[in-house]
């Protein structure tokens, strides 16, 4: 892989960036791509471009707004509450998002000739979202390679691992302290560690406290 091209699905979030050090640890060129759905805050491409001029990377942001046009969800919506009731999918669910970005990606990715891509989506941590599942990706790799005769590899470093795990992947990647300062995850627009309160917050938080006990612990063993 080290002598070819990727694409990663970049918001510039953890979960993105983590993989985006990845995708620079495994593959010779890496371009990210990032797309505009009608987000509630600008903040999150802002963010995605600084993150990708501050590594060198090639950043594309592509309209994807007809989504906000086709469904009502709290990422696209300020007046919906967001929230996560046990048993339903979240009103953050924006549906065929995970669907549509990956077949654009494809797109692009054939546009500039790469064959590989890369996205942040996790079983273990998903919200229960069901275009982040591993059958998901799967069955979306092999339509795309039909669809545009091509053989993409659609590549999960995260699919199955924890938010602690998460964390611990970008400590061994040397990009620790780069994700947490530096990126943004929060539903309310605020990086780093975010307004503390949202569910994205929480589970980022958590997942951070949890590998930094089960580091230290490793450390005094």
């Amino acid at each position: 892989m080290k002598n070819e091209k990727a694409v990663v699905v970049f918001s510039g979030g953890q979960d993105s960036t983590t993989c985006l050090f990845w995708a620079l640890k495994n593959f010779k060129e890496v371009a990210t791509v990032t797309f505009d759905y009608g987000q509630r805050h600008s903040a999150e491409i802002e963010c995605a471009l600084k993150i990708a001029e501050e590594l060198g990377v090639s950043f594309k942001v592509l309209d994807m707004t007809l989504i906000n046009q086709l469904s009502a969800n709290a990422l696209t919506r300020d007046d919906i509450e967001v929230t996560a009731t046990e048993g339903e999918l979240p009103s953050t669910f924006v549906p065929g998002r995970n669907h549509l970005f990956l077949s654009f990606a494809a797109v692009y990715a054939d546009a500039i000739g790469a064959r590989h891509l890369i996205t942040g989506v996790s079983e273990t941590d998903f919200s229960g979202y069901p275009d982040c599942r591993d059958t998901f990706i799967k069955s979306l790799n092999v339509t795309l390679n039909l669809a545009m005769d091509k053989q993409f590899v659609i590549h999960t470093p995260l699919m199955w691992l924890d938010k602690s795990e998460v964390w611990e992947l970008s400590d061994q990647l040397d990009a620790l302290d780069f994700v947490q300062e530096k990126t943004l995850t929060c539903y309310n627009g605020i990086p780093s560690s975010g307004c503390g309160e949202c569910p994205s917050c929480i589970l980022r938080n958590e997942g951070l406290r949890a590998y930094k006990v089960k580091k230290a612990a490793g450390a005094h063993l």
